[in-house]
């Protein structure tokens, strides 16, 4: 665990310091917004920011995510009231923590984001065979390719397999492959030097050299562009770097994990993904199965997402009854886990009395099913009656178009996109595997519609 302290905190640094220490985790210290934002330009890469409340977290959190630096914010600060510590949150701050330290509280912050990035919940033979497998390969350096429908839970496996690794005290990066614009890849892969390209302001170190003796998993790489394909494979077999505007390389040493949820193998045969990449990556291979395929796993991972949800909700833990839960084992799951974590926050918020019951279950509106018609007779299949044949004009006379009639193609389109975005409370990946397109195609879509 990486912990970056921003901020004086009068005096508190020291304490809280000495108690992340402890706790196991490495700790550099920042004195104000801009000092942080270079270190982590630079490399120094963190699991935690902890920021004090009077900082600028806003603007921290808006520079973080135009950087594409993904890492959880806790504000603290000394003797602050209810509504600055709301106001920190509201700005990006995951949580706040009161000052003077205290150790369990700090201690159980360390812990909640170290078990967030790499527990994995199961219940079925499927997922325990898969992490048998896991543990079993983890202590080598052979690059792994995880693969499995989108929101199976490939990136929680990727960091199971780094906490049991030899390099588990390493830096973990993560890039997502399918959310960077291709033309910035390269930039965000290997880094660039100062005046590298236009608004290449400073120097930034790329993944590659964050992930220096840790791991780098490479996030749905079949969304990298083909061209940039051959320069990450020559980064793996040299195990060496080229920053953009760099004058010589940079030697590194990492372990790389990807994840896919296509199959590669078609990919190549496309032509749209290169063959020796594929197989320097595919020295092993851990598949996901959906999880309308391993049932047993939706009792474990729905009582964990009630406890998860109802402790950032601050609200009383509940209960699935048994009708609840046999609604959620007869779901398809195609949005797999992650959308049973939206549909299990969802339920959380809208469940009253001492039980998540079915009726706070509020799954996806399916086509409605047709009506079995009623079984006809012989007589009456054989020669229709003059009413029958009365009632069937009547219907065709008043019967009225559907309500897509007269709506363009691009509208109806459009509305679907939102509509299926909206249920999975904007998550990108999930809505564009429920929609069956790419999330590049998601991706253009919603920069035409201008959201």
């Amino acid at each position: 665990m990486r912990v970056l302290i921003i901020g004086d905190l009068d005096g508190q640094i020291a304490g809280a310091s000495r108690i992340a220490r402890a706790r196991g985790a490495r700790v550099i210290q920042a004195n104000d917004i801009e000092s942080a934002y270079q270190l982590l330009c630079e490399g120094s890469g963190a699991d935690l920011l902890l920021v004090e409340v009077h900082q600028d977290i806003a603007g921290l959190a808006n520079r973080l995510l135009a950087e594409r630096i993904i890492v959880p914010i806790v504000a603290c600060g000394i003797h602050a009231d209810a509504r600055m510590a709301a106001a920190a949150i509201r700005a990006g701050a995951k949580d706040y923590l009161p000052l003077p330290p205290d150790e369990e509280l700090i201690a159980a912050v360390l812990e909640a984001i170290s078990q967030e990035s790499h527990q994995v919940i199961h219940g079925s033979a499927q997922m325990a065979a898969t992490l048998k497998m896991a543990e079993q390969i983890a202590p080598s350096d052979a690059s792994v390719l995880i693969t499995g429908e989108s929101g199976t839970g490939k990136e929680v496996l990727a960091r199971f397999l780094h906490s049991k690794s030899p390099r588990a005290s390493k830096p973990f990066i993560a890039v997502n492959c399918a959310a960077i614009p291709g033309n910035l890849m390269e930039s965000e892969l290997f880094g660039h030097e100062k005046g590298a390209f236009t608004g290449a302001l400073s120097r930034r170190l790329g993944k590659f050299e964050e992930a220096n003796n840790g791991t780098l998993l490479l996030d749905e790489i079949s969304e990298m562009d083909i061209g940039l394909q051959a320069k990450l494979l020559r980064a793996i077999q040299e195990r060496e770097i080229d920053r953009v505007g760099g004058s010589k390389p940079v030697k590194i040493n990492i372990r790389i994990l990807a994840t896919s949820n296509r199959d590669l193998i078609s990919e190549v045969k496309k032509g749209t993904f290169r063959e020796d990449l594929y197989f320097r990556l595919n020295v092993i291979n851990l598949a996901i199965p959906s999880l309308r395929e391993r049932p047993d796993d939706i009792p474990p991972l729905a009582n964990f997402f009630i406890e998860k949800y109802s402790k950032a909700n601050g609200m009383p833990s509940r209960k699935l009854d048994q009708a609840a839960l046999s609604k959620l084992r007869a779901y398809q799951w195609p949005g797999n886990v992650r959308e049973l974590e939206n549909i299990m926050h969802r339920a959380v918020l809208m469940a009253q009395g001492n039980l998540i019951d079915a009726a706070a279950i509020m799954l996806p509106v399916t086509a409605a099913q047709p009506t079995p018609a009623a079984a006809a007779t012989p007589q009456s299949a054989a020669a229709p009656s003059a009413n029958q044949h009365a009632a069937t004009e009547s219907a065709a006379a008043t019967s009225k178009p559907s309500g897509l009639v007269g709506r363009t193609v691009e509208d109806v389109e459009r509305e679907l996109i939102m509509d299926t975005l909206t249920h999975c409370l904007g998550n990108r990946t999930q809505a564009a595997q429920i929609l069956g397109i790419s999330i590049r195609t998601l991706r253009n879509k919603l920069k035409l519609y201008g959201t």
